[in-house]
């Protein structure tokens, strides 16, 4: 009940403009924001003692890295974790996706990209550094949020309660980028002459009113997971989530690979592009090896696997589609493309 009520919700965000997208989407990630700063700057201080803990225990600090038991199950283990690690980190995509909506893209996807990488740094890799000093190894789990595990034992009240209306906004964050990522991505692929016309209509806002609502009635069905199999249809819907994130960023890199040579090849100038990637090919090959080691690693987690065998066999028919019906219809790469 709750779920369809915040989807209906967002909906209607999504369908009155795409300023009102960016306006929840501000405090969506503002309230999101302001835990993780809160807890870094806690978190930290307790690290180094500057707060008592509960316990009277001195904080793990930096053992933790230097544990004999580091990687108790070698590489292997950590390969398995990345899909749903790299599930945490989808949406910096958006930042190419908005792109086809900006004024002086030349201008502002460079200062989306800088600024993402920081925040990056700051709000993901930061907190992670002081989760792994504050709470000892051999007591870390998933049975609780490490978050509060750690607001508890500096005595922070209500910590669990706080957490979880953090973690509620953070996924109305996720769902909200989501829908306005998959009904612009329709209707892409609509202007593109790869899906049907009418997912390419706008309403006077400007919005692709088709594309959202086949999006959102998608999105519906995932609902059906708190009816049947809880627990096996949510490793699923995460995996395959995982596996598209995956194939989105390799995507990304190889078109940027493509591009690039097929560019020069046709006349083109690299001074005539809007933006160029830093460090060119280092950048987009490195991210193409990781990302495909991270799909492989999928074969070796069974629960995790269900995702080859979903989203495998999808991507061959896509691309045999794609192959046969679209590929001769597409235009010639021209010499000023930017």
């Amino acid at each position: 009940m709750w779920c369809a009520l915040f989807g209906g919700v967002l909906f209607l965000l999504n369908a009155l403009s795409a300023r009102a997208f960016g306006e929840s989407e501000f405090w969506f990630s503002s309230i999101k924001v302001s835990a993780i700063i809160l807890f870094i700057i806690l978190g930290g201080a307790a690290m180094f003692g500057l707060i008592d803990l509960k316990n009277g225990q001195p904080a793990p600090m930096f053992s933790n890295f230097a544990t004999s038991s580091l990687l108790p199950h070698g590489i292997t283990g950590l390969l398995m974790t990345m899909i749903t690690v790299n599930f945490s980190f989808q949406g910096t995509e958006l930042i190419g996706i908005a792109a086809g909506e900006s004024k002086e893209p030349e201008k502002t996807i460079p200062k989306s990209i800088r600024n993402t990488v920081w925040r990056t740094l700051v709000f993901f890799v930061l907190a992670i550094f002081i989760l792994a000093g504050m709470i000892p190894y051999e007591q870390a789990g998933v049975v609780e949020s490490p978050f509060v595990v750690v607001f508890d034992s500096i005595g922070i009240p209500f910590a669990a309660d706080i957490m979880n209306f953090v973690v509620l906004t953070a996924l109305l964050s996720v769902a909200n980028s989501g829908l306005y990522a998959a009904t612009r991505m329709l209707f892409a692929l609509s202007k593109e002459g790869m899906a049907s016309e009418k997912l390419a209509a706008v309403n006077k806002k400007g919005i692709p009113m088709n594309a959202l609502l086949i999006t959102f009635v998608i999105a519906l069905l995932s609902l059906l997971s708190g009816f049947f199999a809880e627990d096996t249809v949510f490793m699923v819907l995460l995996s395959i989530a995982g596996l598209g994130a995956q194939v989105g960023w390799i995507s990304i890199s190889a078109s940027q690979l493509a591009f690039r040579r097929h560019y020069l090849k046709n006349g083109g100038k690299l001074g005539d592009l809007k933006f160029r990637t830093p460090l060119y090919p280092i950048v987009p090959l490195l991210s193409l090896i990781l990302n495909l080691t991270v799909l492989v690693s999928l074969a070796f987690d069974p629960e995790q696997r269900i995702a080859l065998y979903c989203g495998v066999p999808f991507m061959i028919i896509a691309i045999i589609v794609y192959q046969l019906h679209f590929k001769k219809k597409l235009e010639p790469l021209q010499k000023n493309a930017a």
